[in-house]
């Protein structure tokens, strides 16, 4: 076990203030499957953040949360258009593909995102019927590559998709970096750009587990509780996410905890520029940080911390901040990589 880890925001443990709520939560009896009291009025809430007319529930994991959104917006002859680097293509063991039928058509990008000009040339197989025909258009915000998506291209994004007779999907495991790198609101990159279904993820940011899922197309969603429960999503004693997410609700805990990850990771940045050595592969705009330097300076790092690498053959790790990484952890690392260049 690593006394510091860069390897994942999922790395990092619980918000206290969670820990708090759960405690709280954990008092006498309440009804299951989300039955309760509290898991009504915080789904109320949800839906009052996210904009009129939407629907809110929630599920245990973020590929439980792209596997039911996805389960209620396509059939079996569908494609599900996605990034190369997609969680949903990278690590989710094909659960897609198994509870869907569908077909994931991955499409390469250098920054892990999609555009209209990306995504065009691989309609032309709606055209036939020989060829699964393109119906979902999945996206991160943030990406796998830490980019962000500007409020912007989310919208002509949603509108082309839409002009396509497709849907848009958004995996939103990390969408509170977003939301505060972007200083927006949940719904401006939700509801307003246009998205038809989306994830909000706890589990990166702080929760001990627990995603919400909010639909705006409750007309093509009516059977979500079905295929939640199909997929075995439907967690029993719901009260104990409710009280999670009612804690990071309150006064945008979901913000400042995202907010502390992006700060560090922005002066992690600043940092590793300093080191000629050192090179940042990919624009520094959430949490995530993707690092070509030296092997012999991985191999000593990873003694210390843990990281992941990324591309091995390119020499490049990914570093991940979280809500608890703080300014000593940055300078102890930095300090330790320059010790590693010395000859």
């Amino acid at each position: 076990m690593f006394s510091v880890s860069f390897g994942s925001d999922n790395h990092s443990g619980v918000h206290p203030d969670i820990w708090k709520a759960l405690l709280k939560a954990d008092e006498g009896f309440a009804p299951a499957y989300g039955e309760d009291t509290l898991t009504l009025e915080v789904l109320d809430k949800i839906e009052t953040l996210f904009g009129e007319n939407c629907q809110a529930c929630f599920v245990m994991t973020g590929t439980g949360a792209n596997v039911v959104a996805i389960q209620n917006l396509v059939k079996s002859f569908n494609a599900i258009f996605c990034a190369q680097t997609a969680h949903i293509n990278v690590d989710e063991c094909g659960a897609v593909q198994k509870f869907t039928q569908a077909r994931l058509q991955v499409i390469p990008t250098t920054d892990g995102k999609l555009t209209p000009e990306l995504i065009g040339p691989y309609l032309l197989n709606n055209r036939d019927q020989h060829h699964s025909q393109g119906k979902v258009v999945s996206i991160a915000q943030s990406t796998e590559y830490g980019t962000l998506y500007s409020i912007e291209e989310l919208k002509i994004l949603a509108d082309y998709t839409h002009h396509q007779g497709m849907l848009l999907q958004i995996d939103g495991a990390r969408l509170a970096n977003a939301a505060s790198a972007l200083n927006c609101s949940l719904k401006d990159i939700t509801k307003d750009i246009g998205a038809d279904i989306v994830s909000f993820g706890g589990t990166k940011n702080g929760l001990l587990f627990g995603e919400a899922l909010i639909s705006f197309r409750p007309d093509l969603t009516s059977d979500i509780r079905f295929y939640r429960k199909q997929c075995t999503q439907l967690y029993s004693k719901m009260r104990y996410i409710s009280a999670q997410f009612d804690a990071y609700l309150k006064n945008e805990l979901w913000r400042k905890n995202a907010s502390q990850a992006n700060a560090m990771a922005t002066l992690f940045s600043r940092n590793l520029l300093e080191i000629p050595e050192v090179e940042l592969i990919q624009p520094v705009q959430v949490n995530s940080l993707f690092v070509k330097m030296p092997g012999p300076s991985i191999e000593k790092l990873m003694n210390k911390y843990h990281f992941y690498i990324w591309d091995e053959a390119k020499n490049v790790v990914r570093l991940m901040c979280s809500f608890n990484t703080t300014e000593k952890h940055i300078v102890e690392f930095i300090s330790d990589l320059k010790n590693s260049l010395v000859k």
